[in-house]
C-alpha cells in the first residue's frame, strides 16, 4: 500500500499535469477560431476557381490543343507521388496516427507502382524516414504558418515534375475539418486535374482564348488546392488537440478525485491504527 507521502506526491504530480492540459486546451482553442476563419474564407474562392476552370475548360472542349494539356493527360500510374501533411507537435489524439495508417494503406493498395512521398509535418517525417520510404522533400514548420506563399515552391515542383513526366499523378492525403469533433480523412487527386463538365457553363467574354485561359488557372487551381488543404489540416489538427486535452483534463480530475479519496482512507486507518495501538499501550498499563 503506497504511503501518504507518495500519495500526495502523485496527486501534486497530476494536478502539474492538469494545469498543463488545460493551457493547451486554452491555446489550441483560440489558434483553432483563427484557423477556422481561415478555412471558411478560403473554401468559396476554391469553389469559385474550379468552376471558373470547369466553365473555361467547357467553352475549349472542342479543342485539340485542350486534350493535349499537360496538366490535364492522363497516364497509366507508375510513378506517383503522395502528398502527405502531419502536425509537427504531438499530444492531437490520433490525428497523426490516421493519417500515417491511411498512407500505410494507400502504399499498399499501389504496391504495384513505384510511390514517393513528399512529407509535411515532423510526425509523418520522422515515421517514414526510419522506415526507409521514397522521400523526396520535407517540410519542416510549414503547417503552423500556413501561408500561400511558402506553399508555391511545392506546387511549382509538382507541377514541373508533372509535366516533365517524372511522376504520373500526385495524390494529396490530409484531414479535412469538418467540425470542432470531427474530422475527416481525405485522399485526392491532384494531378492530373479532372475537370467535371459545368452543369450550366457560364459564357465568359475574355481578351485571351480559353485554352490560354486555361494555361494560367489550371496552375493556379493546384496552388489553391494544396493551400486549401493545409488549412484544413491545420484546423483540424487544432481541433483535434482541444479535444484530447479537455479529455485529458478531465481524466486528471477523476484521477485526482480517486487519489484524494484513497488518501483519505489511508490516512483515517493510519489514524485510526495509531488510536488502537495508544488505547493498547493504556490498557497494558493498567
Amino acid at each position: 500500500m503506497p504511503s501518504l507521502i507518495d500519495l500526495r506526491r502523485r496527486i501534486r504530480s497530476v494536478r502539474n499535469t492538469q494545469q498543463i492540459t488545460r493551457a493547451m486546451k486554452m491555446v489550441s482553442t483560440a489558434r483553432l477560431r483563427r484557423a477556422q476563419d481561415r478555412v471558411l474564407q478560403a473554401r468559396p474562392y476554391a469553389r469559385s476557381l474550379r468552376e471558373l476552370a470547369e466553365n473555361a475548360a467547357a467553352a475549349a472542349s472542342a479543342s485539340e490543343r485542350l486534350a493535349r494539356h499537360p496538366l490535364l493527360v492522363r497516364r497509366p500510374e507508375e510513378r506517383i507521388q503522395l502528398i502527405l501533411i502531419t502536425s509537427d507537435r504531438g499530444l492531437a489524439g490520433a490525428f497523426n496516427a490516421n493519417l500515417i495508417k491511411a498512407a500505410q494503406a494507400f502504399l499498399q493498395e499501389h504496391s504495384g507502382a513505384r510511390v514517393e512521398m513528399e512529407l509535411i509535418g515532423r510526425k509523418g517525417r520522422d515515421f517514414f524516414r526510419k522506415r526507409g520510404a521514397a522521400i523526396t522533400g520535407e517540410h519542416i514548420g510549414l503547417a503552423n504558418r500556413a501561408r500561400y506563399d511558402d506553399i508555391v515552391p511545392l506546387a511549382d515542383k509538382m507541377l514541373r515534375r508533372y509535366a516533365a513526366k517524372e511522376i504520373d499523378a500526385v495524390y494529396l492525403l490530409y484531414n479535412e475539418f469538418k467540425s470542432m469533433l470531427a474530422q475527416r480523412l481525405e485522399v485526392r487527386r491532384v494531378l492530373p486535374i479532372e475537370l467535371r463538365e459545368a452543369a450550366s457553363p457560364v459564357e465568359y467574354i475574355t481578351e485571351r482564348p480559353p485554352e490560354e485561359l486555361l494555361d494560367t488557372l489550371l496552375p493556379q487551381y493546384v496552388k489553391i488546392t494544396l493551400h486549401h488543404a493545409l488549412l484544413e489540416s491545420t484546423a483540424a489538427e487544432h481541433a483535434a488537440r482541444m479535444t484530447a486535452m479537455d479529455a485529458a483534463t478531465t481524466n486528471a480530475e477523476e484521477l485526482i478525485d480517486k487519489l484524494t479519496l484513497h488518501l483519505n482512507r489511508v490516512r483515517q486507518a493510519s489514524i485510526t491504527r495509531e488510536i488502537i495501538e495508544v488505547v493498547s499501550g493504556a490498557t497494558g498499563l493498567e
